[in-house]
This record gives structure tokens, C-alpha cells and sequence, in this order.
């Protein structure tokens, strides 16, 4: 079976490029990229899942990211963390050994803006050019090639790798200078946080009344209640199925970087860190992998 779904790309020029870390984004974003046309060289810790993605795909596997992004116009990178981040792009195997002059780094990793920019002024350095570029839609939005894409860097460089990302994107949008994609996606995941957990409390408040919460999911996401995660999760909540989706280990990583971003800026978030306390709940339920909707059970449990 395919691991990514059918889609129709827009024409664009085939480029030579290379992605960094096929885990369950990268492996149907490259996917998509190859799909598309271009000419794509993968690299993944695991070497397995590399020569998995290339018997699916085509394209070329590397040893190492220096290796990978050899003559790459684009590296594209999606891994856990900062220091995972780090690993792939420095050092003498890292991408950064191997990109050419003016060759573009584009990372999806959800990071901090604090390596974002240590990396963007790195390639500045260098000659080449960095991108910052944390993606939102999940395993299904990758699969789909339907993701958000916040970017942070230069408006020229930008416009360079717009046409490329749109193959796995359908809204790759600048929103500042170098980091300004981490900060936007530590706002959406801020956003999202607080919506799981109200949708949560309106889904325990209504099945300990003794109400038919799908049918009144049904009613409510017709009105001002409605939201993308109403659509797609409330009925699972319901359902108590939660092997799906974003994990719950990987949400709070990324809340450990929206709290310490707001130390930081001086940003009041009351809420979200009381949610991380939640999620920190459902990890001990032993529910670090399961969806973070999952954020009910811990309200029925």
C-alpha cells in the first residue's frame, strides 16, 4: 500500500534535492517531493527506513548528511529536536559540510527560534541560506501533502523553495525573519492546547450528563463551537480511540519550548502550562504515544 495519498502538484522545474530524517513526516513529505519530480537523495539514521523509502520511491540513499546533500539545490530536513537538529546539520558528516554555496536549508523540524537562528546566521556564514520552516497537519496532513508550512528567513530565499514545499504544503507562507517560523508554530501548538483541553471538559461534562455527545458534536460544530479538532477528533474522543494522530511525548516537547520561549519574551501563558501539566497526566497513564486528544481520558480515568 502507498504511504502517501494521491495528489496533483502544480509544474515546477525538477530540482536536485535531499531530505534528512524519514520518520512519520519526512517519509511521505520526501515521498511527495519524488512523486512530484524531483531528483531526491534521502538520508535516515536508521538506514533501513532510507532503503525502505527508496524500494517505494525511487531516488538515491546517503550515508551520511553530508553525503545527501552533495550538489543539493534544497536540503530539506524533518527530525525530533534541537540536538537532533544540530547532529544532521554541523560537524564534518553534517549537511552543512556538504551543501555548495547558495544552496538552501529548509527545516522542518519543530525547534527552538533559538537554533533556528544559530543555524541561519551558520549558513549566512557559509555562503549558503537556512530556513526555518516547522510544519502543522500531522501524520495525515504529510501523508496527504496538505501541510502548513510557517516559515522564517529571507523573502528571496523564501521565494526559492515556496514552489518546491507546496508539493507536500498548501499553505507555505513567510511570516518573519529568521526563528519566525518556530515562534508562529509554538503559537499554533499554544492555540491548539488550550482548544483540546476545552473540548476535552465539554466532552466529560456532556457524557457524565448522560448525553449523546455525538449527536451533539454534530449540533455544536454547526455553530461558534466548531473547530478543526471537533471535526476530526471529537467523535474518536468519544470512541475512546487515540492511536492516531500527533503524540501526546512529542506535544510536550514542543510546550517545553513555547514555556521556555515565554521566560524568555516575558509572555503570560497560565493556561498552556497548565495543559503541559495534563499532558505530563496522560504520560503517566501511559499514554505518551497516544493522539493528544487523549487529554480526555485523563478527565474519565
Amino acid at each position: 500500500m502507498a504511504s502517501i495519498g494521491s495528489k496533483t502538484y502544480d509544474a515546477t522545474s525538477s530540482k536536485k534535492v535531499a531530505f534528512l530524517g524519514l520518520g512519520v513526516m519526512g517519509f511521505p513529505m520526501a515521498g511527495h517531493l519524488a512523486r512530484a519530480g524531483h531528483q531526491v537523495t534521502v538520508y535516515n539514521r536508521t538506514a533501513a527506513k532510507a532503503q525502505e523509502w527508496a524500494g517505494e520511491f525511487g531516488g538515491k540513499t546517503a550515508g551520511t548528511p553530508r553525503e545527501a546533500a552533495a550538489g543539493a539545490e534544497i536540503v530539506f530536513c524533518c527530525v525530533g529536536n534541537d540536538d537532533d537538529l544540530r547532529s544532521v546539520v554541523l560537524g564534518d558528516d553534517g549537511a552543512f559540510a556538504g551543501m555548495g554555496k547558495a544552496a538552501v536549508f529548509v527545516d522542518h523540524t519543530t525547534a527552538s527560534a533559538q537554533v533556528a537562528r544559530e543555524l541561519h546566521a551558520e549558513a549566512t556564514r557559509r555562503g549558503m541560506h537556512f530556513i526555518d520552516a516547522p510544519v502543522s497537519g500531522g501524520q495525515a496532513g504529510a501523508v496527504n501533502g496538505v501541510l502548513t508550512v510557517m516559515c522564517g528567513g529571507e523573502q528571496d530565499v523564501f521565494d526559492r523553495i515556496k514552489p518546491v514545499a507546496q508539493v507536500f504544503g498548501r499553505a507555505v507562507t513567510l511570516v518573519g525573519a529568521a526563528g519566525a517560523g518556530q515562534l508562529a508554530k509554538m503559537v499554533n501548538q499554544i492555540c491548539i492546547a488550550g482548544l483540546v483541553q476545552g473540548l476535552s471538559e465539554g466532552l466529560a461534562f456532556g457524557q457524565a450528563a448522560g448525553l449523546d455527545m455525538k449527536l451533539v458534536l454534530d449540533v455544536i460544530s454547526k455553530g461558534a463551537a466548531q473547530s478543526w479538532q471537533m471535526e476530526n477528533r471529537g467523535s474518536t474522543m468519544v470512541d475512546d480511540k487515540f492511536d492516531f494522530g500527533f503524540a501526546v511525548n512529542w506535544m510536550r516537547k514542543d510546550l517545553g519550548l513555547v514555556l521556555e520561549e515565554a521566560r524568555a519574551n516575558g509572555a503570560r501563558v497560565p493556561v498552556t502550562a497548565l495543559v503541559d501539566q495534563f499532558y505530563a497526566d496522560v504520560q503517566k497513564m501511559g499514554g505518551g504515544r497516544w493522539d493528544t486528544s487523549s487529554l480526555v481520558k485523563r478527565l474519565r480515568d
